[in-house]
């Protein structure tokens, strides 16, 4: 229910044979909330409307609409490495810092070293 209500048009659908109490709880606590943002809505002289974006949008672009401006992070120079073991501690390194930034919830951050971790092990053959 708490989805549907973040959609313009969203509306829940709930199933069964008889109102249970706890479907009931949901319900009338929907209604508050409802009313409550309403009239706010009034109060502010908000209407609220629905986020139209183009298809063919790439994320950057998507998330520049919704958040504004998303800094770049800087691109993470490879240190020139020599043996496997070399390699084998810079991705346990890199590994260390996707957990940390997974933690931190900067979820784009992980991504890239994640994209990062799983080229350097297909570089793993070039020192076998």
């Amino acid at each position: 229910m708490g989805r549907a209500s973040r959609h313009l048009e969203g509306k829940a659908i709930l199933y069964a044979d008889r109102i249970t109490d706890s479907m009931r709880r949901a319900m009338d606590e929907t209604d508050r909330r409802r009313r409550i943002q309403r009239a706010y809505n009034e109060e502010h002289g908000i209407i609220p409307q629905s986020i139209i974006n183009k298809m063919d949008m790439g994320l950057a672009e998507i998330m520049k609409a919704e958040y504004g401006e998303v800094a770049e992070e800087e691109t993470a120079v490879m240190p020139e490495l020599a043996t496997q073991a070399e390699l084998d501690a810079y991705i346990g390194k890199l590994e260390t810092e996707m957990r940390e930034a997974a933690r931190k919830f900067e979820f784009e951050r992980a991504a890239r070293l994640r994209d990062s971790i799983k080229e350097l092990r297909e570089k793993e053959f070039l020192f076998g």
